[in-house]
């Protein structure tokens, strides 16, 4: 879900242009169930990972490469599921090809040793072409379908025990985000693990690295000139806040630690810095879905869930996620429509009532989706259904910042502009 910033902000142009036409929005219906709730810090009952598009010029990523691509080779498989791919002259499967890269192959061997194995018979992670002008083409990576699958069956089953239990459910992405960074940091550096985390390192390897183009489209890794282009006070702000939170939590919880030991947070042979915490709290917000625990408890978990963490999004996905926090649980994404060989395998992030203010933090990509922008207009309308309201006062900065520059101005300095950060912010 993150991108060559083809995607980019919340963007000053593109919300004006939306407001100016005087928007209504359509509010999309969470696409949850038992157990997934939304949530305040990120990949709420949708999931994430990387959050774009797929099958079309309106879809993004969340874990898409740069590679300039024309025609793209289609890959082949025998009888679906990934055991034989490569085997048949003939495939059901033609949408995208199938990722068997080094990295790829011992995520799926993770999958089969951990009891996952079954998910391979009827997904996949695959790249899937998105146009972005007549020269340039790039690939998505998503989950793709290898065989049809009816409506109410799983598509993905989880076993909870696979799923990095991150503790309770709060505001604050820093808290998780210094307990994953550990483990992180412990795999990169070769140092002993607790067994059931000895494998984990082949999960670990899929997940966008430190300060790749993946994060580097969210609005925490924005300079302060790029927060300035996008015109959005509330999102400067939060991002802002953010970045405070994680500066406290580094000062107190890693920094003084990688100073009693040598061993703890060790990154590449170094203590872990700042930027590297920044970056975990991205996976955090980016990545983690909130599933609520066993029926008699008041309490939700956030999980890194394999697999279903690499779903992109599409808030018009009609699959369901369901299942519980709790031991002998399965994490599911179950069809919600029939679905043929070769699909897509998408969810709907921020439960289909988010718009682009937060998919621009949270995420690092717009939905282009109109949905995405008229939630925003609706919210500094004081209407619509998003998590976070505001208040009038709230309302009536976010508009007047807006009316700072017109829309030609922006147009203007986007033309201008060579940074990737302001792009995305004019863009």
């Amino acid at each position: 879900l993150a991108q060559t910033f083809v995607l980019a902000a919340f963007s000053s142009i593109n919300m004006k242009r939306r407001i100016t036409a005087g928007c209504v929005i359509l509010l999309s219906s969470s696409s949850s169930a038992d157990g997934f709730l939304s949530s305040e810090i990120g990949r709420h009952p949708h999931l994430d990972a990387y959050a774009n598009l797929v099958t079309s010029s309106s879809q993004l990523n969340l874990a898409k490469t740069k590679t300039k691509k024309k025609n793209k080779k289609q890959s082949k498989t025998g009888g679906g599921g990934l055991k034989g791919f490569g085997g048949s002259k003939s495939s059901s499967v033609t949408a995208g090809a199938i990722d068997r890269s080094k990295s790829a192959l011992k995520f799926y061997n993770y999958l089969s040793k951990n009891g996952a194995e079954s998910n391979l018979e009827r997904v996949g992670l695959g790249y899937f072409p998105l146009k972005i002008d007549d020269d340039t083409t790039i690939q998505l990576r998503g989950v793709i379908a290898l065989k049809d699958i009816s409506k109410g069956d799983p598509i993905i089953e989880i076993p909870y025990r696979m799923a990095l239990d991150l503790g309770r459910e709060s505001a604050d992405p820093t808290l998780p985000a210094t307990a994953f960074l550990q483990k992180y940091c412990a795999w990169r550096s070769g140092a002993d693990v607790p067994p059931g985390d000895r494998d984990r390192g082949d999960y670990f390897d899929m997940l966008p690295p430190f300060l790749s183009d993946d994060c580097l489209g969210s609005t925490d890794f924005f300079s302060d000139s790029a927060l300035d282009m996008l015109q959005s006070p509330m999102v400067k702000e939060e991002t802002l806040e953010r970045k405070k939170l994680v500066k406290l939590r580094y000062e107190r919880d890693i920094e003084s630690m990688t100073q009693m030991s040598s061993n703890l947070y060790q990154w590449d042979g170094e203590a872990a810095t700042e930027d590297h915490l920044l970056w975990a709290s991205w996976i955090i917000t980016s990545r983690v879905l909130t599933v609520q625990g066993p029926p008699e408890s008041s309490f939700s978990n956030r999980l890194l869930i394999p697999l279903i963490d690499m779903c992109n999004h599409s808030r018009k996905s009609p699959h369901i996620l369901t299942g519980r926090a709790m031991p002998g649980g399965l994490l599911k994404v179950v069809a919600g429509v029939d679905v043929k060989a070769g699909d897509a395998i998408d969810i709907c992030y921020g439960g289909g009532v988010e718009g682009n203010d937060r998919f621009i933090q949270d995420y690092g990509f717009l939905d282009s989706s109109p949905e995405a922008y008229k939630i925003v207009a609706k919210k500094l309308l004081g209407k619509g259904r998003s998590i976070a309201k505001m208040t009038a006062a709230e309302q009536e900065v976010e508009l007047q910042s807006l009316k700072a520059t017109t829309l030609e101005e922006d147009e203007t300095l986007l033309g201008n502009c060579s940074e990737i950060d302001e792009r995305a912010a004019l863009g």
